[in-house]
């Protein structure tokens, strides 16, 4: 199977047909990507409550296309909320590199984002930054869930204004 798609690959290349897919498919790939969101919730606090709340029927976060789900693997997004210790740091930095590209995190919360009222605890991981590429950070303690989808529209503008294509990127 390897062989056939370098053919292809390299057929694509050779006749500028790649360049010209990528100009047609690049809008498409771009609304599905922002439109359809699937989060990997990693909570342990209070933080954790809050997102269950915007997924509940008042907020509704299923209607912008944020369905969260429980294997890495189904996931594009990393949500992390609650304090980080060392000992879970090398479990969230498998989880990350389990999600297929693309992939964002985001850190909700500021456990997540500083430490939270344990900063500087021995044990505490001082923000999910300094192990994993935060893209967007959503203040608050808790965030409420207004600002929990907030941070998710954010996140769409911001995978609209990188505009990736899967060819792109080779």
């Amino acid at each position: 199977m390897d062989w056939s798609n370098n053919v292809i690959d390299d057929i694509l290349r050779a006749t500028q047909a790649k360049k010209a897919l990528d100009k047609l498919m690049l809008p498409f790939w771009n609304w599905s990507q922002r439109n359809s969101m699937y989060p990997l919730h990693f909570g342990l606090a209070c933080c954790a409550l809050e997102m269950a709340a915007s997924s509940g029927p008042r907020w509704d976060a299923e209607r912008l296309g944020i369905i969260y789900r429980s294997s890495p693997r189904q996931c594009d997004v990393l949500l992390l909320n609650g304090w980080i210790s060392k000992k879970v740091r090398p479990a969230l930095r498998r989880l990350y590199e389990q999600m297929p590209a693309p992939k964002w995190v985001i850190a909700m919360g500021e456990c997540s984002i500083s430490g939270g009222p344990w900063y500087d605890c021995y044990n505490v991981v001082q923000g999910a930054d300094t192990f994993l590429p935060v893209d967007i950070y959503i203040p608050g303690c808790p965030p409420r869930p207004e600002a929990l989808i907030d941070g998710f529209l954010k996140l769409q503008q911001k995978i609209k204004a990188e505009a990736k294509g899967p060819f792109l990127e080779d």
